[in-house]
């Protein structure tokens, strides 16, 4: 510097911006630092989330599992043909992936509600 005159030096300390932060909310610390209590929120989620899988799995085995039974039972059922084509190759051929896509889609929306759910619990005001 040309002047003579120097900058004074000035000393940066993070710690006082981390001193500065809002206490972190009681359910984000018992799952951060795996309490019981967070565990047990946790178990929650995953029970809920198991047992819509466990609905949804009996759904499609009594939905796809009772057409083969049906035709066993009644065989004048698997006789009849739509559109020219048998109707247990047009139920369980072609109707069956629409039906698996739809329960695929419930799934999903009732799942992501099962989060949201437990989200609000995390993030509800005490």
């Amino acid at each position: 510097m040309s002047s003579g005159v120097r900058g004074q030096r000035v000393r940066v300390v993070l710690g006082e911006v981390a001193a500065r932060r809002a206490p972190a909310d009681p359910a984000h610390a018992d799952l951060a630092e795996q309490t019981p209590v967070g565990e047990a929120l946790v178990r929650g989620l995953v029970r809920a989330q198991l047992a819509l899988a466990l609905r949804m799995a009996l759904v499609v085995v009594t939905g796809l599992g009772a057409l083969p039974l049906l035709f066993a039972v009644a065989p004048a059922v698997g006789g009849v043909r739509v559109l020219g084509v048998n109707l247990p190759w047009l139920l369980l051929g072609v109707l069956s992936f629409p039906f698996l896509f739809a329960v695929g889609w419930v799934y999903v929306r009732w799942a992501e509600r099962n989060e949201q759910d437990f989200t609000a619990v995390i993030r509800r005001p005490e």
